[in-house]
């Protein structure tokens, strides 16, 4: 195996990845451990891949892992298994999901997001054959990849962007869970705007807090939670809440010369979401379809990525998205802001 600081893929394959869609999902059964499970036939690796709530077609953060995956089955075959957690897992039901698909044969086991933390810390030490992969935290193990991005640093670009966008100079945050990790977009997205323009004001909202993750999965509460802020006059709203997201962005195209910023995925290009598509402004988007066919290239050509792998601003892990030309009017101006937080000149904060 090998240790490494920091990867990426090609950016051809990143590209193409960017414009792929995956967003409406498949149909899906029961599984032994109580989660949604999919999966494909022929020869070729076995993948598993454990989505956070949501799962495939949250049109946003396991789209983006689910891009990923598609994309490796199209160049190595093989029999990838999808399973996805429900709000109501206890940390025992995670362990289950992800011991059932090493047990099963499938390798890499991919795990989507911070919650399965934990669980993988527990269960890899029983693989050591295994390489899992871990999705925004950081998990020690020698058959660990954990990939983590530096998403407060597109947030600030999307930060910037607001506050050159706002007319009300009132722009609003909708983050699903008040945990570090959502924390973290929030920062990066007041500073941007704050550093843009000191007098604009930023409203900040949560959906749930502490372990209750339905704030990930609610798009009634983010469409509730964003016509709130509409209401008082905000008119750019930034949501990273998975796919409550999208209740935000449904909320907002219904109010004249407001805009939406959507996150992880490109959401201008999400087929699901193709009727909004005109307010929404741009999506920071983090690239974890490149982080997780990172991972099963390197399992496939056996050479399996272990260590702390950091996608960022310098390497094209993460990103402000262009789609629509809603931001070309002032991309000469994120580009130089870009480069500022890349060279250093600019430090991002990650907490509030």
């Amino acid at each position: 195996m090998r240790r490494v600081t920091t990867t990426l893929a090609a950016a051809g394959i990143a590209a193409a990845l960017a414009v792929s869609a995956t967003a409406c999902g498949a149909s899906s059964t029961q599984s032994s451990s109580g989660s949604s499970a999919s999966g494909s036939t022929g020869g070729g690796m076995k993948v598993g891949i454990a989505y956070d709530v949501g799962g495939r077609g949250d049109h946003s953060f396991n789209d983006s892992a689910a891009r990923g995956l598609d994309q490796a089955t199209k160049q190595f075959g093989g029999t990838p298994k999808e399973l996805t957690a429900k709000t109501t897992d206890t940390e025992s039901d995670r362990e289950q999901r992800l011991s059932d698909l090493a047990t099963a044969g499938y390798n890499p086991v991919v795990a989507v997001g911070f919650a399965y933390a934990d669980s993988v810390k527990a269960v890899a030490s029983k693989f050591p054959k295994t390489t899992f992969g871990i999705v925004d935290s950081q998990v020690a193990g020698a058959n660990v990849d954990s990939m983590t991005f530096a998403s407060p640093e597109s947030s600030y670009l999307a930060g910037v962007a607001a506050a050159l966008k706002s007319k009300s100079g009132q722009v609003g945050f909708i983050g699903g869970v008040d945990n570090e990790l959502i924390k973290g977009f929030q920062a990066g997205f007041q500073q941007g705007v704050t550093d843009t323009k000191p007098n604009d004001k930023v409203t900040v909202q949560y959906l749930t807090t502490g372990s209750d993750l339905s704030g990930f999965s609610s798009p009634d509460l983010g469409k509730s939670a964003a016509s709130g802020m509409l209401s008082k006059g905000i008119d750019v709203i930034y949501t990273a809440a998975g796919s409550s997201g999208s209740g935000a962005i449904e909320a907002v195209h219904g109010q004249k010369g407001a805009w939406s910023i959507g996150v992880d995925s490109d959401q201008y290009q999400d087929p699901g979401l193709a009727q909004y598509k005109d307010s929404i402004l741009t999506s920071a988007v983090k690239n974890v379809d490149v982080a997780v066919l990172d991972l099963i290239k390197s399992v496939h050509d056996g050479k399996p990525l272990t260590g702390n792998n950091t996608y960022g601003l310098n390497n094209g892990g993460v990103s402000l998205a262009t789609s629509g030309g809603f931001i070309n009017d002032i991309q000469s101006q994120l580009d130089a802001v870009k480069k500022k937080i890349v060279d250093g000149q600019i430090k991002v904060k990650s907490t509030p």
